[in-house]
């Protein structure tokens, strides 16, 4: 079977293992998807979960975030950890937001990639989930990690995942095929150890890497 093949029945098999596969990050709208994903940075969805409901009650706008005071969302934003960087990527991408991309958050590549704090994986977590636009893979921990495992590909940097990844997954499920891959790697196939016996995928996989 060729490796195409492969990760077609892959995906075929996760999604009917995790049919409830989608963005762990709680968001209503793209600005607030966009500032959970800046925090989620060295952070768990879980903490960043915890954090944006009261974030979100207090500043409703990309007004509010560039305007917030010194200090003030900085304590917010404190626990999801480095937060003065996230605080000032935040406020930065605001205030381009306001200046330049009219009040709204651009719904391309390139627009994202020019916010600072934003780069590809971010840029990937927002087109696809807040737009539903496929023009990328996220790369994450977990998606590196069992792409490899799975013998989906042999790099090693997040931009050369993707690229070989795109090349294997149907464009049409590219941002479900990172949530995909998320799921199964905190259900099953964990970087402890992966649970093969349990693993719906396990006749697909040659083991790479375990």
């Amino acid at each position: 079977m060729e490796l195409r093949e492969r990760v077609g029945k892959i995906v075929a098999a996760l999604k009917a293992a995790y049919p409830e596969a989608r963005c762990s990050l709680t968001h209503g709208d793209p600005l607030q998807l966009l500032v959970a994903t800046i925090l989620s940075a060295q952070c768990t969805d879980e903490r960043v979960n915890q954090v944006t409901p009261g974030l979100f009650r207090k500043y409703r706008s990309a007004e509010a975030f560039a305007s917030a005071p010194d200090g003030e969302l900085e304590a917010a934003i404190r626990s999801t950890g480095f937060f003065n960087n996230k605080a000032k990527s935040i406020r930065g991408a605001c205030r381009m937001i306001l200046g330049k991309f009219g009040g709204r958050v651009p719904e391309t590549m390139d627009g994202l990639l020019e916010l600072p704090g934003v780069a590809r994986k971010t840029a990937n977590v927002v087109l696809g989930n807040a737009f539903g636009k496929n023009e990328g893979v996220v790369v994450d921990t977990h998606v590196g990690r069992i792409s490899k495992r799975m013998g989906m590909t042999r790099q090693k940097t997040p931009e050369k995942i993707e690229r070989a990844l795109v090349k294997l997954v149907e464009r049409g499920d590219w941002a479900v095929f990172s949530h995909l891959l998320i799921h199964h790697g905190r259900a099953v196939c964990t970087a402890r150890r992966a649970a093969c016996g349990e693993c719906c995928v396990a006749d697909l996989c040659p083991k790479v890497g375990v």
